[in-house]
C-alpha cells in the first residue's frame, strides 16, 4: 500500500536534501564550520569529439593559435582555482594540486581530459574538478572551432572522490 503525502511534507523532505536549501527553499551557502579537516580529492572526466582532420592538427602541433593541449590544461586549471567565483553557493578552497590530462583518441577522433583536483578542508572539490574539465574541454573548442564548428562535448561526470563524512565514490563501470 502507498502512502499518500501532502505537498508539504514533499517539500520539507526535498529540502532536507538539498542542502544548499534552507527551510523556506530560498538559496543559501551551507554551514561547514562544524567539519572536520580532512583530505579529500574529486575526479572527474569527459571527452571532445571532432573530425580526424581536426585531431591531427592539434596532435602534430599545426594549430596556427599555438600548443591547443597545453593552453587547455593551463584553462582547466584555471578554472578549478576560479569555481567559487563562478559557481554562486561553492566555497573558496585552498586547492593543494590540479592534474589536467589531456588524451588524444584517435580511434574515436576526441581528446579525453580527466582532471584531478585535491584539498585539505572542510568541503570536497568535486565542482573544482567538474569545472576544469568543462573549461578544458571548451578551450579546445575556442581554439579549434575555425576548422570545426561540429566539435562535440560529451559525457563530462565525477568519476570519483574520497573524503569528507560520506567517505569515498567511484562510479561504476559500465
Amino acid at each position: 500500500m502507498r502512502k499518500l503525502y501532502s505537498k508539504q511534507t514533499l517539500k520539507n523532505h526535498l529540502m532536507a536534501r538539498l542542502t544548499h536549501l534552507n527551510k523556506k527553499g530560498e538559496a543559501r551557502m551551507v554551514d561547514v564550520s562544524a567539519k572536520a579537516i580532512t583530505h579529500r580529492v574529486a575526479v572527474a572526466a569527459g571527452r571532445i569529439r571532432m573530425k580526424a582532420a581536426t585531431l591531427r592538427r592539434i596532435q602534430t602541433a599545426g594549430h596556427k593559435k599555438g600548443d591547443v593541449l597545453a593552453v587547455a590544461r593551463v584553462a582547466g586549471i584555471m578554472a578549478a582555482k576560479q569555481t567559487p567565483e563562478l559557481i554562486p553557493l561553492c566555497h573558496p578552497l585552498s586547492i593543494t594540486r590540479v592534474e589536467i590530462e589531456l588524451t588524444p583518441e584517435k580511434e574515436k577522433s576526441a581528446v579525453h581530459c580527466r582532471a584531478t583536483v585535491e584539498t585539505d578542508g572542510k568541503t570536497g572539490v568535486e565542482m573544482e574538478a567538474l569545472l576544469a574539465v568543462e573549461i578544458a574541454l571548451l578551450t579546445i573548442y575556442d581554439m579549434c572551432k575555425a576548422v570545426d564548428r561540429g566539435m562535440t562535448i560529451e559525457g563530462v561526470r565525477l568519476m570519483e572522490k574520497s573524503g569528507g563524512r560520506s567517505g569515498t565514490w567511484q562510479r561504476r563501470k559500465n
